[in-house]
């Protein structure tokens, strides 16, 4: 085959060059208008451009052939095996809950109070700066009560009613531990699998292996909760951890908001009618295209096929966000905060479950203010009114709609705390600090057994006993509810197959699934 093309043919795109046209034009004089031999072929030929020309305007120009890339179905291969998930909601409290204020009752350290925590339990464990100046580690028990609940009998704080009747429902989860003992890599290793930011996050890992389910909305969107108690201390958070990290942007996660625009930026400027609008993006995506084809960078695909998803936000997320066709038993389930004030949990979990309805495949919400070094009996209990009638009432709401057998709901912090207090220690006041060694949180539906109590810690909810599950094991059950195999889902980044679970062993928690 021939490397030079003939500059009298159409190139790959039916394009003429100078030269073609030239002929053409020095042809055309040398006959009066209509007589050219070559005109009934000319007509045929026109019409043909104009058909091609319509569907490359069509699947290119208004960016549809990029939006079809962003919104592809799964990555070839994946599923690897029939899922039980098709969408997950992972509700992240921010600062790390206290486990033996939760979940992890332990009834003996109330005859211990202010007692020195022994060595051979702490067994020299790094701690943070915070207390490792303490001249002394004061045991401080739960003030608040427990109770059993449910068929299995599990225990749950009396700060938790709600959540205590639902216990058949969800999997506790006793026995999680990490290597971290600071928030920020502690947050990240969780959301991404690696302690230093730059990896992508599970809503990105799944958006990438598993595409999206509507064409109109992303598929990982974020939420941030409010919270309100004023003492409350508040961990800083940022988007890297709903980066995509290595992979293309588009599977980053969108944040949403809660006042003014719900999405920046995809709403037309003022006095930019829709058609205007639609024209001029119309003629970016035809420029970014030439880029494209020029440079062959995907991100630049992936630019055309954001332009495209924001245009289809603009209805898609106004019906989204409207709340006033709920019916008023949403408001009484989810309590009055859902209605009355935008932004709070309770009002995030009603938007999750709208999201997931939509067939957003991966929602995440973050509720800060759980950081409890100091002032615990009286923050903590503010913060767990917060959270604790909205995740009854979303679990409730999925269930009663069907949607909970194929939705993953998570509820968890990225660390413990100690039983010992951090600073000054009295019957009534104490704070707690970070512990990695053990801590709970719990999952539901999405193939995940109701009624489980998984996992066990000594009686100072200080080392795990039986059953430890580690970060890397939550993350490959994760991915194992959508059908991944964690070993075999991985990407190629500079010359490293790159998982979420890493390059140590992970294993499936399979004692909590149906």
């Amino acid at each position: 085959m021939s490397m030079f093309r003939n500059p009298l043919k159409p190139d790959s795109e039916g394009h003429y060059g100078d030269l073609a046209h030239r002929a053409d034009r020095d042809s055309q004089r040398a006959f009066a208008a209509g007589r050219h031999p070559l005109d009934p072929l000319a007509s045929v030929m026109a019409q043909e451009e104009t058909r091609r020309g319509f569907f490359a305007r069509g699947a290119q120009g208004i960016g549809g052939l990029a939006l079809a890339s962003l919104l592809k179905g799964q990555t070839e291969g994946l599923p690897h095996f029939a899922p039980k998930a098709k969408r997950c909601i992972y509700l992240h409290l921010v600062g790390a809950p206290p486990q033996m204020e939760t979940f992890d009752y332990k009834p003996k350290m109330k005859d211990m109070f202010d007692k020195d925590l022994p060595a051979s339990i702490r067994q020299g464990q790094r701690l943070t700066t915070m207390t490792s100046g303490q001249s002394r580690f004061p045991i401080a028990p739960s003030i608040f009560n427990f109770a059993q609940h449910g068929k299995s009998g599990a225990w749950v704080s009396e700060l938790l009613p709600y959540t205590a009747r639902m216990v058949d429902d969800i999997a506790i989860i006793r026995s999680m531990n990490t290597d971290a003992i600071n928030h920020e890599p502690a947050i990240t290793f969780f959301q991404t699998g690696f302690m230093i930011a730059g990896r992508p996050c599970i809503g990105s890992w799944l958006s990438y292996g598993l595409g999206s389910m509507n064409q109109n909305l992303p598929s990982f969107v974020v939420l941030q909760a409010k919270h309100y108690h004023p003492k409350a201390n508040v961990q800083a958070i940022s988007a890297r951890l709903w980066s995509a990290g290595f992979l293309s942007g588009k599977y980053s996660g969108v944040g949403l908001r809660s006042s003014g625009d719900p999405v920046l930026f995809i709403n037309n400027p003022n006095g930019v009618p829709t058609e205007v609008r639609r024209a001029m993006l119309d003629g970016l995506s035809e420029m970014n295209q030439l880029t494209y084809d020029k440079l062959g960078d995907p991100e630049t695909r992936t630019r055309i096929a954001q332009y495209e998803m924001a245009f289809r936000m603009q209805a898609s997320v106004p019906e989204l966000t409207d709340l006033a066709k709920e019916p008023a038993g949403t408001w009484e389930a989810y309590g009055a905060d859902a209605k009355e004030k935008p932004g709070s949990f309770a009002h995030t979990c009603v938007m999750a479950r709208r999201l997931a309805e939509r067939g957003v495949r991966f929602v995440q919400v973050y509720h800060r203010g759980w950081d409890v070094h100091g002032n615990l009996p009286e923050v903590l209990p503010a913060q767990c009114k917060e959270i604790d009638q909205p995740v009854w009432a979303l679990v409730q709401d999925l269930k009663q709609r069907g949607m909970l057998e194929d939705t993953l709901v998570i509820l968890a912090g990225e660390f413990g705390r100690t039983i010992y207090s951090q600073g000054k220690l009295t019957q009534t006041d104490y704070g707690r600090d970070h512990h990695p060694r053990c801590f709970s949180l719990w999952m539901a539906g999405g193939g995940i057994k109701g009624g489980v109590v998984h996992g066990e810690t000594d009686e100072f909810s200080y080392n795990i006993t039986r059953d430890p599950v580690h970060v890397r094991d939550f993350q490959a059950t994760i991915l194992h509810q959508f059908g991944i195999d964690h070993e075999k889902f991985s990407y190629n980044y500079q010359g490293l197959n790159v998982r979420l679970t890493g390059v140590e062993k992970a294993e499936v928690v399979k004692a909590i699934l149906t």
